[in-house]
């Protein structure tokens, strides 16, 4: 069985355009997000799905110079881009984790994967996006799927939300698919780690400068650190995270580019 950790990742972003390849110490975001997945003893391979508009060609060609596979594909229907990479790469176990999120901790993706075996899942996370609730920081999120559950998803999802967030399919419909999700006690849902604004890459900045080891640092590592830092996370306490059905507006402006 082939894990593939998939990264979502495009410099099109309608909050903060680029972010993926902004620089945190040094180094772009989207190279921590797959330096940190690599670290993941679950996981056999990682690979950046992106997308064939010019502007991430970038994304493109930091891949070849970093020697990690990129497959191109759809700007808005990221279902069929995932689906696609993994099609390309022979998957069998498909985990998904967007480029904004550089905290992503490799002991957080073994142990969704390692839920999604053990219970026979269709489907596993360690969070639902709002309205659900989330026990661990925005931020961490890892959702892990077969290969087969996402061609069935490829070929039935319907809905823009529901191509646009790929992983809708299998949670919106009560009794479609088996679902696990990975929970924390105590519940820490309340932080957010992940990069979607300007003030999200801000409280980032602080973060990774004040790591003394960002790519082993655990996610236990950084809530000690914000815990004695309390003004780090009001750098961004105003930024909220976007709701599961929401649609990016210029699907309906701008095809996709041939």
């Amino acid at each position: 069985m082939k894990t593939s950790l998939i990264i979502q990742a495009r410099m099109g972003s309608s909050r903060l355009p680029g972010k993926v390849l902004k620089p945190l110490q040094g180094k772009p975001m989207l190279e921590w997000v797959a330096r940190r997945g690599l670290r993941a003893d679950m996981v056999d391979e990682v690979v950046v799905a992106t997308t064939v508009a010019p502007e991430d060609e970038a994304i493109a060609l930091w891949c070849d110079q970093a020697g990690i596979p990129c497959v191109r594909g759809s700007v808005f229907d990221v279902l069929d881009r995932f689906y696609q990479t993994a099609l390309a790469r022979s998957s069998d176990r498909i985990v998904r984790v967007t480029a904004d999120c550089p905290l992503i901790d490799p002991g957080i993706l073994d142990d969704t994967i390692r839920l999604f075996k053990e219970t026979d899942s269709d489907f596993s996370a360690n969070r639902l996006p709002p309205p659900w609730h989330r026990t661990f920081p925005i931020g961490l999120d890892v959702e892990v799927v077969s290969f087969k559950m996402l061609e069935r998803a490829w070929q039935e999802a319907d809905q823009d939300y529901e191509r646009e967030h790929v992983m809708p399919w299998f949670y919106n419909t009560e009794g479609r698919c088996k679902v696990s999700i990975l929970d924390h006690n105590p519940d820490y849902g309340m932080h957010r780690w992940t990069v979607d604004t300007p003030d999200d890459y801000a409280l980032l900045q602080e973060i990774f400068h004040r790591l003394p080891d960002p790519l082993h640092a655990s996610w236990l590592d950084v809530l000690a650190l914000v815990s004695e830092n309390p003004e780090l996370e009001r750098i961004n306490e105003s930024t909220h995270a976007k709701q599961v059905n929401a649609v990016d507006e210029r699907i309906q402006k701008k095809a996709d580019p041939q």
